[in-house]
């Protein structure tokens, strides 16, 4: 069974190239007709790599501290541990040539403040549940993509390293 608990259903679509083609449109109008909430990106590279900021750094905040988002952001160190995570991500993403702005983490934090306290992530649910983790897509394909282009990742790679025991959950 899937539950979907929150309110952040979108779904964002994109040629690779940034053209428009009809099977995108077609894709498109089907998505509206069915009442899902859609739209269509003109760098869906980007528009990826924007999910992959908020993605990595709620994962490896929420894990790695074992808390909800509301602690996380009320703290000012941990606030901080938070936005750098964020940070790495746009830094590796900018050296790939994905049109990310450099200040693109900061922006993302009046979107992490408006959750609700009590959010957290499924890494952080499958941790407390002794599932295996995403760990190597997410804070670790940081650290991978990071050092492909020479940029240091040392808070993505604290969360790999803090959570690497726990990848392949207890069984």
């Amino acid at each position: 069974m899937i539950a979907q608990i929150g309110a952040l259903q979108r779904l964002v679509l994109g040629e690779y190239d940034g053209r428009r083609s009809q099977r995108l449109d077609d894709f498109y109008q089907v998505c509206k007709r069915a009442g899902i909430d859609a739209e269509i990106s003109d760098d869906i590279r980007r528009s990826i790599w924007e999910k992959f900021v908020v993605l990595v750094a709620m994962s490896g905040a929420t894990t790695a501290m074992r808390q909800t988002i509301g602690p996380i952001r009320s703290n000012p160190l941990t606030r901080e541990f938070l936005l750098d995570l964020a940070r790495e991500v746009v830094a590796v993403g900018r050296a790939h040539g994905v049109n990310l702005p450099p200040d693109y983490a900061e922006q993302r934090i009046p979107f992490f403040d408006q959750w609700p306290p009590q959010m957290t992530t499924s890494m952080h649910h499958d941790l407390q549940q002794g599932k295996p983790l995403e760990l190597q897509w997410l804070a670790g394909g940081v650290v991978d993509l990071g050092t492909r282009v020479g940029v240091a990742t040392p808070m993505n790679r604290a969360v790999r390293d803090v959570l690497l025991l726990h990848v392949g959950g207890k069984g």
